[in-house]
């Protein structure tokens, strides 16, 4: 799949709760080829701080990109600030993306962690219409991390939510909502992306279960093409960068 690199508009750049931002960018070159589970590497200056882009998992894509995130450092800060009609130098679409279900699936559980959610938007509606029942599980620190979920909702998926202060949902962590899983390995597959501690629970649930689980890892990248080998992570198989040999991985072969 061929990388693009150029600079897109910014079509808007919305707060959509008390800690996420929701961005879309007139970049229709990309969203043409985007696959679910994938990034764009964002350059969120036009001076040299940051020195290094800002790797984004594609929320949504249909006459544009879209990315949410949370505002944690001088980079997201920057991104805040920049306007409508401003442009943004973009690489993408970077990375490997999800696989569809296998066949005989009837249920597939989307399970995401703070801004671990991001692309599972883009999953389900890859998803919607097809028949199987959409289920999501979405974990957060507290409400500041809750936005409207309409668009999962739209696309058919049944939304569960856990907040560790309880401000939001059941009190605790998603884990607590993995009684919603029907555990049947025929018949359910499992995808997840959020921090580590988070998807660590997350392989323990579905190797004791026998569930097929693909999850996205989120780690710090400079380059996001594989060279700088900044986000190795441990793998059965030996290091592997997140950004060139992932960010989708069989869960089972990711070492927390």
């Amino acid at each position: 799949m061929p990388k693009i690199q150029n600079k897109f508009r910014i079509i808007s750049n919305k707060k959509v709760c008390q800690r996420f931002h929701r961005l879309c960018l007139d970049a229709k070159a990309i969203a043409k080829n985007v696959r679910p589970g994938q990034f764009i590497h964002i350059r969120v200056s036009d001076g040299i701080t940051p020195l290094f882009r800002r790797p984004f998992s594609v929320f949504r894509a249909r006459k544009g990109i879209e990315i949410l995130y949370e505002t944690v450092g001088r980079g997201t800060e920057i991104l805040a600030s920049r306007k409508s009609g401003e442009y943004l130098d973009v690489l993408g679409p970077l990375g490997n993306s999800f696989s569809m279900p296998p066949k005989g699936t009837r249920r597939v559980v989307m399970i995401g962690g703070g801004v671990g959610v991001a692309p599972m938007l883009a999953l389900s509606d890859a998803l919607a219409k097809k028949g199987y029942e959409l289920v999501l599980l979405y974990g957060a620190r507290t409400k500041g991390h809750i936005f409207k979920m309409d668009e999962f909702k739209k696309n058919g998926c049944k939304v569960f939510i856990a907040t560790n202060d309880g401000s939001v949902g059941v009190k605790g962590y998603v884990s607590k909502l993995f009684s919603k899983i029907e555990t049947n390995p025929q018949s359910t597959v499992v995808y997840t992306c959020g921090p580590h501690p988070m998807l660590a629970a997350v392989k323990q649930f579905v190797l004791e279960n026998n569930l097929r689980c693909e999850v996205s890892c989120e780690e710090v990248m400079a380059c996001g093409l594989g060279a700088c080998l900044g986000c190795s992570i441990k793998t059965t198989d030996g290091y592997r960068t997140t950004c060139h040999d992932g960010p989708v991985f069989d869960i089972n072969k990711i070492i927390f």
